[in-house]
Protein backbone atom coordinates (compact mmCIF):
# COMPACT_ATOMS: atom_id res chain seq x y z
CA UNK A 1 0.00 0.00 0.00
CA UNK A 2 1.34 3.64 -0.36
CA UNK A 3 0.30 6.11 2.21
CA UNK A 4 -0.33 9.72 1.28
CA UNK A 5 0.35 12.09 4.06
CA UNK A 6 -1.68 14.93 4.40
CA UNK A 7 0.21 17.95 5.79
CA UNK A 8 -2.38 19.87 6.97
CA UNK A 9 -4.06 17.45 10.00
CA UNK A 10 -4.19 18.66 13.32
CA UNK A 11 -1.06 16.74 14.29
CA UNK A 12 1.00 18.21 11.81
CA UNK A 13 -0.37 21.99 12.46
CA UNK A 14 0.60 20.92 16.29
CA UNK A 15 4.35 19.66 15.52
CA UNK A 16 4.32 23.42 13.04
CA UNK A 17 3.88 24.92 16.28
CA UNK A 18 0.34 26.41 14.32
CA UNK A 19 -1.51 24.84 17.07
CA UNK A 20 -0.67 24.62 21.02
CA UNK A 21 -0.18 21.64 22.85
CA UNK A 22 0.24 20.60 26.30
CA UNK A 23 3.60 19.25 25.44
CA UNK A 24 4.62 16.34 28.39
CA UNK A 25 7.98 15.45 26.40
CA UNK A 26 9.82 16.10 23.56
CA UNK A 27 12.97 14.59 21.35
CA UNK A 28 14.70 14.91 18.18
CA UNK A 29 11.74 12.29 16.65
CA UNK A 30 9.18 12.58 18.49
CA UNK A 31 6.37 14.72 20.80
CA UNK A 32 3.87 13.61 23.42
CA UNK A 33 1.20 15.91 24.60
CA UNK A 34 -1.77 15.51 26.99
CA UNK A 35 -5.13 14.65 24.91
CA UNK A 36 -7.80 17.64 24.89
CA UNK A 37 -10.46 15.93 25.39
CA UNK A 38 -8.86 12.73 27.85
CA UNK A 39 -10.77 9.73 28.43
CA UNK A 40 -8.99 8.38 31.54
CA UNK A 41 -6.88 10.31 34.37
CA UNK A 42 -3.96 9.61 32.17
CA UNK A 43 -4.22 10.65 28.90
CA UNK A 44 -0.98 11.19 26.33
CA UNK A 45 -0.87 11.39 22.87
CA UNK A 46 2.75 10.32 20.90
CA UNK A 47 3.18 11.15 18.03
CA UNK A 48 6.76 10.67 15.60
CA UNK A 49 7.84 13.96 13.98
CA UNK A 50 7.90 12.14 10.60
CA UNK A 51 4.77 12.18 8.00
CA UNK A 52 3.61 8.63 8.92
CA UNK A 53 -0.07 8.20 8.41
CA UNK A 54 -0.11 4.74 10.58
CA UNK A 55 1.95 2.05 12.72
CA UNK A 56 2.79 -0.16 9.65
CA UNK A 57 3.72 2.96 7.55
CA UNK A 58 6.06 3.94 10.41
CA UNK A 59 7.38 0.93 10.66
CA UNK A 60 8.27 -0.07 7.17
CA UNK A 61 9.21 3.64 6.21
CA UNK A 62 10.64 5.42 9.38
CA UNK A 63 14.67 5.34 9.80
CA UNK A 64 16.14 2.74 12.48
CA UNK A 65 16.66 5.95 14.86
CA UNK A 66 12.97 7.42 14.71
CA UNK A 67 11.79 3.61 15.66
CA UNK A 68 14.05 3.29 18.70
CA UNK A 69 13.28 6.96 19.95
CA UNK A 70 9.76 6.56 19.27
CA UNK A 71 9.61 3.06 20.67
CA UNK A 72 11.53 4.57 24.01
CA UNK A 73 9.41 7.52 24.34
CA UNK A 74 6.61 5.23 24.86
CA UNK A 75 8.14 2.83 27.39
CA UNK A 76 9.71 6.65 29.26
CA UNK A 77 6.32 7.90 29.38
CA UNK A 78 4.76 4.82 31.00
CA UNK A 79 7.34 4.68 33.75
CA UNK A 80 7.03 8.80 34.24
CA UNK A 81 3.47 8.68 34.28
CA UNK A 82 3.31 5.91 36.86
CA UNK A 83 0.78 3.69 34.59
CA UNK A 84 3.29 0.60 34.79
CA UNK A 85 2.30 -0.63 38.45
CA UNK A 86 -1.45 -0.34 37.75
CA UNK A 87 -1.78 -0.78 34.05
CA UNK A 88 -2.23 1.14 30.77
CA UNK A 89 -3.27 0.81 27.99
CA UNK A 90 -1.69 1.85 24.22
CA UNK A 91 -4.16 2.48 21.30
CA UNK A 92 -3.40 3.33 17.65
CA UNK A 93 -6.03 3.03 14.92
CA UNK A 94 -5.33 2.96 11.53
CA UNK A 95 -7.65 3.45 8.21
CA UNK A 96 -11.28 3.26 8.27
CA UNK A 97 -12.20 0.33 10.18
CA UNK A 98 -9.70 1.40 12.90
CA UNK A 99 -11.90 4.48 13.10
CA UNK A 100 -8.59 6.43 12.61
CA UNK A 101 -9.67 10.31 12.80
CA UNK A 102 -6.18 11.62 12.27
CA UNK A 103 -4.31 10.88 9.69
CA UNK A 104 -0.73 11.10 11.55
CA UNK A 105 0.64 7.63 13.74
CA UNK A 106 -0.66 8.43 17.43
CA UNK A 107 -0.14 6.25 20.33
CA UNK A 108 -2.52 6.69 23.04
CA UNK A 109 -1.70 6.05 26.41
CA UNK A 110 -4.14 5.41 28.63
CA UNK A 111 -3.95 4.50 32.61
CA UNK A 112 -5.08 5.91 36.09
CA UNK A 113 -8.47 3.58 36.42
CA UNK A 114 -9.51 0.67 35.37
CA UNK A 115 -10.39 0.92 31.00
CA UNK A 116 -12.61 -1.72 30.86
CA UNK A 117 -13.21 -4.27 28.52
CA UNK A 118 -11.42 -2.76 25.02
CA UNK A 119 -13.72 -4.72 22.52
CA UNK A 120 -17.32 -6.12 22.85
CA UNK A 121 -18.07 -9.06 20.32
CA UNK A 122 -20.13 -8.76 17.61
Amino acid sequence: MTYTYDDQNIFAKILRGEIPNETVHETEHTLAFRDIYPQAPVHVLVIPKGPYVCYDHFARAASDAEIVDYTRVVGQLCAELGVQEDGYRLISNAGAHGVQEVPHLHVHILGGRVLGRMLAKA
